[in-house]
């Protein structure tokens, strides 16, 4: 993304008006004093040492000459409300969802949820995300965009923020119910004479929770980051909407810092499911097999 970056037409290190009034001399040492027409990997080493340190550069359109630093201090906390709110209601109708449809399977309640997951998946989210703006608004008479003093504004947002999540929560829950409810234990729970709510309870449902768990930091990071889409519909000030802007400002030292934040926290989720998956499932060890062969030993 660096170097892709750095193969983009040097205009966009300059604003507009700046552009036009300075001469090629001016905009020669302008460039030469932002660094870009160094060698692009001592760029990237520079950029590197000052990722690090915290010193992310400075807007060049968006926000110009503004430490990038600030701009985030100001954007986050839209996109961590928003974020912490639709995947509180991801979690909570998702798992509710996919228990129902287990629990059905087959059956209406199955097939509705089904439905819904089909829907929110295969549908381009721009289309259901307006009919809802446009739809919802008038029904309940709602803000169509998001205004900082008025909390009624805040409902869409959240709710469009954790449409997708609670699909994805549901069906994959569903599926991995399903799953451990066709395995031989369980059904010789079921031959035993168990009570059906004690073996999903205890059973079908703790272990289908196990692969989940792999993918859920990952989701709950990303969507704490903030939603590209959601946040530029609802005009909220946050870092997804900042994201979109940034790309179409062409400002490069603002879209690079932007990628490498969300690029972070989809590795560290990814981390941090292959840990909380370890601590979860105890077939699983950190340790390697030759070590645990020479403990033994």
């Amino acid at each position: 993304m660096f170097m892709l970056l750095r193969l983009m037409p040097k205009e966009n290190y300059f604003t507009r008006d700046d552009y036009i009034n300075m001469t090629e001399e001016d905009r020669t040492a302008y460039l030469r004093n932002l660094g870009v027409l160094d060698n692009p990997l001592v760029q990237f080493v520079r950029f590197l040492r000052g990722f690090v340190t915290g010193d992310l550069g400075r807007s060049i359109t968006v926000y110009p000459k503004t430490p990038i630093s600030e701009i985030l201090k100001e954007k986050i906390p839209y996109s961590l409300w928003f974020g912490l709110v639709s995947v509180l209601l991801s979690v909570i109708l998702g798992f509710l969802m996919g228990i129902g449809m287990a629990n059905n399977k087959d059956k209406l309640g199955d097939q509705l949820g089904t439905m819904y997951v089909v829907a929110v998946r295969a549908i381009p989210s721009l289309v259901y995300l307006f009919l809802i703006q446009m739809w919802i608004t008038h029904l309940f008479n709602l803000p169509m965009v998001f205004y900082e003093d008025e909390p009624a504004s805040w409902i869409l947002p959240a709710i469009s923020l954790s449409l997708s999540g609670i699909a994805w929560y549901a069906i994959w829950l569903r599926r991995f119910m399903v799953d451990e409810e066709n395995k031989d234990y369980i059904k010789f729970a079921i031959a035993k004479g168990l009570p059906r709510n004690y073996i999903m309870k205890r059973h079908v449902l703790r272990n289908a929770l196990v692969p989940l768990v792999q993918y859920l930091p990952s989701q709950i990071l990303l969507t704490i980051a903030g939603s590209l889409i959601i946040e530029s519909i609802y005009s909220i000030p946050g870092m997804g909407g900042l994201l979109v802007y940034a790309i179409r400002q062409q400002d490069n030292t603002l879209v690079q810092a932007l990628v490498c934040i969300y690029s972070i926290l989809g590795v560290f989720g990814v981390f941090l499911g292959d840990i909380l998956m370890a601590i979860v499932d105890p077939r699983i060890k950190l340790t390697s097999a030759k070590i645990e062969r020479e403990v033994t030993a």
